[in-house]
C-alpha cells in the first residue's frame, strides 16, 4: 500500500505500508516461465529487490527472460523509504543496468548513480559503462531525452494546465516508449523513430497527470494520438 503526498506543482512523495506487502512475497517457484518465454520484452524495477526472497525470484525471472531471447527493460524506480541502506539500492540499480537492453531513468536517479547534474554526460557515462543500447532520461517539466548509437534526441514536454499529480507519469512514459520498440525493434531505430517515440511517450505521460490515480487511468493510444495531432495543428 502506497500513500502519495502531492505538492501544489503536481510533484509527490511516497510513503509505504509494507511489513510485509504482497509484492515482497513472490517466490522463485511461483515465477511463471510460460508467460516469460512468450514475452518479447521483460520489464523490471528495483522495488522487487528490497528483500531477499523477491530479489531471488526477480533475478531468476530476468535470467529466464534473457535465455528466452526477450529484450530486458529496466526502470530503477528508486523509492528511498523502502531501503534500509541506499548502498543496497545502488547495487540493485547497478545490477539492473548490467542486465538491460533498455534503460528508463529519471533525472534524480541519474544524479544519484553518477553524481552528474549534466544529464547528457551522466547518461552517456552509464550507456558506455554498461553497454546499454537505448537509454531514456525523463526530466519532468523539461521533457525527455534518448541516447542511441551516438545520437542524443530531445523532446519537449506536453505541459497540461489541468495537471493534478504526476503519479504514474514515469510508468506511462515507459509503456509508450516500449510500444515503439515492439513496433520497430531495437536494432535499427532512426533519429526520426526515436523523436516520435519520445513525443508519444511525453504526450502519454502528460495526459495521466490530469487524472487521479496511476495504472487504471493510463491513456489509450487514441487519446495520445489526439493530443499529438492537436499540438501539430
Amino acid at each position: 500500500m502506497a500513500f502519495v503526498h502531492t505538492y501544489p506543482d503536481g510533484d509527490r512523495d511516497f510513503s509505504f505500508y509494507r511489513n510485509p506487502g504482497a509484492d515482497m512475497m513472490l517466490r522463485k517457484e511461483e515465477v511463471s516461465l510460460e508467460k516469460i518465454c512468450a514475452s518479447k520484452i521483460f520489464h523490471f524495477g528495483t522495488l522487487s529487490f528490497t528483500h531477499a526472497g523477491i530479489r531471488t525470484a526477480s533475478q531468476y525471472a530476468i535470467q529466464c527472460a534473457k535465455e528466452a531471447g526477450a529484450l530486458i527493460s529496466f526502470d530503477p524506480n528508486l523509492r528511498e523509504p523502502l531501503w534500509e541502506n541506499l548502498e543496497d539500492a545502488r547495487k540493485a540499480i547497478e545490477y539492473g543496468m548490467e542486465c538491460c537492453d533498455i534503460l528508463k531513468i529519471s533525472d534524480n536517479e541519474l544524479t544519484f548513480m553518477t553524481g552528474e547534474k549534466d544529464y547528457d554526460k551522466g547518461a552517456v557515462l552509464l550507456q558506455q559503462k554498461y553497454q546499454i543500447p537505448l537509454v531514456c532520461v525523463t526530466l519532468g517539466k523539461d521533457g525527455s531525452r534518448a541516447y542511441y548509437k551516438g545520437l542524443t534526441i530531445k523532446a519537449e514536454p506536453f505541459l497540461q494546465k489541468n495537471t493534478i499529480e504526476t503519479t504514474g507519469a514515469g510508468d506511462t512514459f515507459t509503456g509508450c516508449m516500449l510500444n515503439t520498440v515492439l513496433d520497430k525493434g531495437l536494432d535499427n531505430l532512426t533519429g526520426e523513430d526515436i523523436r516520435g517515440m519520445l513525443r508519444f511517450a511525453n504526450a502519454g505521460a502528460a495526459l495521466i497527470t490530469t487524472k487521479r490515480g496511476a495504472l487504471r487511468v493510463m491513456p489509450e493510444k487514441e487519446e495520445i494520438e489526439a493530443l499529438l495531432e492537436e499540438q501539430t495543428e
